[in-house]
């Protein structure tokens, strides 16, 4: 970008020339915004040369008319010295596209300067978001119901069958288990689209302790054939919230579900890793994870359509465990299964 008296010829002009974002220099003329300079992005996202609307007022230009007393309104608050920061529809060569649009306001020196507006096209995430988000919800709804009218139908054959049929039976109890199954794969869908719609986590963290105190209790009343031993401290506040719980819940579950021993054994164990860090481990004596499911969800492999995981309580571990700032890995047990450790920022 040239002729500016502020920073012209320095390293700034070099970076906003060569940046991907769309960048504009305006001053502010009777409540309009008056284009002064644009660089490459901004000429080449919305197809107008800069000696041609250098001058002009810029809602002119890019702004569509029914949106006039939107971009009014985001003008009058960078002209007050706010900073601006909202998603926004512009005309561009192409069509009308969004954005995320910053107004920041400037004032110190002598240059004919009010400030920059900079727009980062958002198109192609916000169309992705909106898909995943249809995608998601219908099949999650389809789901949900088809997997509870499988079960069902399937309760009430299995109570008609009785003991007439061994092979039927089986059969039957397949199917039930397979639906059960799909309606496990709804309710972690659920779990993971609240995490991630949830807002920003705060400073404060949670006692970490009653939430895996309540997540062993459950499974020892819903599994009484397992043993599952529980090696807590009084009180560990770790950076999360009540997705915790939920990730918690989920290893345990998948420490007692995939170990075909009669009695199969899981410890849970929290403990501090000195005074930034925490750990929570659940480990068992059931068959490994697959090396490949491990490395898929650590991100030491690729997803592809065939090589994702088998289901969804990993992945919510992960993100639960990411999002709050920690790092999910995974190792052999001293009982030849699986110890998965989320470890996390103490606060």
């Amino acid at each position: 970008m040239s002729n500016r008296q502020t920073v012209d010829g320095t390293p700034y002009d070099h970076l906003l020339e060569h940046v991907q974002d769309s960048v504009v220099e305006f001053e502010i003329v009777e409540g309009d915004p008056i284009v002064r300079e644009a660089n490459a992005a901004f000429v080449e996202t919305f197809g107008y040369a800069i000696d041609d609307i250098r001058g002009e007022p810029l809602n002119d230009w890019i702004v569509p008319e029914w949106l006039d007393a939107e971009a009014r309104a985001l003008d009058s608050r960078t002209a007050a010295g706010e900073t601006n920061h909202q998603r926004v529809k512009r005309e561009t060569a192409t069509g009308l596209r969004e954005f995320r649009y910053r107004g920041i306001p400037y004032t110190e020196g002598e240059a004919e300067l009010d400030g920059f507006a900079v727009y980062t096209d958002i198109t192609e995430l916000t169309w992705t978001e909106h898909r995943l988000q249809v995608l998601t919800r219908v099949l999650r709804h389809n789901l949900r119901n088809e997997s509870n009218v499988i079960l069902g139908h399937t309760a009430r054959l299995l109570d008609q069958l009785g003991a007439s049929s061994t092979e039927a039976v089986g059969a039957a109890a397949t199917i039930e288990t397979a639906a059960a199954n799909l309606e496990k794969l709804t309710r972690e869908a659920d779990e993971i689209d609240s995490l991630l719609s949830a807002p920003e986590l705060d400073a404060g963290g949670i006692d970490c302790v009653p939430a895996v105190y309540d997540a062993v209790s459950e499974h020892r009343q819903l599994f009484p054939r397992a043993e599952v031993v529980a090696d807590l401290p009084e009180r560990l506040v770790v950076r999360g919230d009540s997705h915790l719980e939920s990730a918690i819940h989920g290893l345990i579950d998948n420490a007692i579900v995939h170990n075909p021993s009669e009695s199969p054994y899981v410890e849970v164990s929290a403990a501090a890793l000195g005074p930034r860090w925490a750990a929570i481990r659940v480990a068992d004596d059931g068959p490994r994870i697959a090396e490949h499911e491990r490395a898929v969800v650590t991100g030491d492999a690729e997803r592809t359509r065939t090589r994702h995981g088998s289901g969804l309580g990993l992945w919510l571990v992960k993100w639960v465990t990411e999002r709050s700032g920690g790092e999910l890995s995974f190792e052999e047990s001293a009982y030849g299964g699986n110890v998965v450790q989320v470890r996390l920022p103490r606060t």
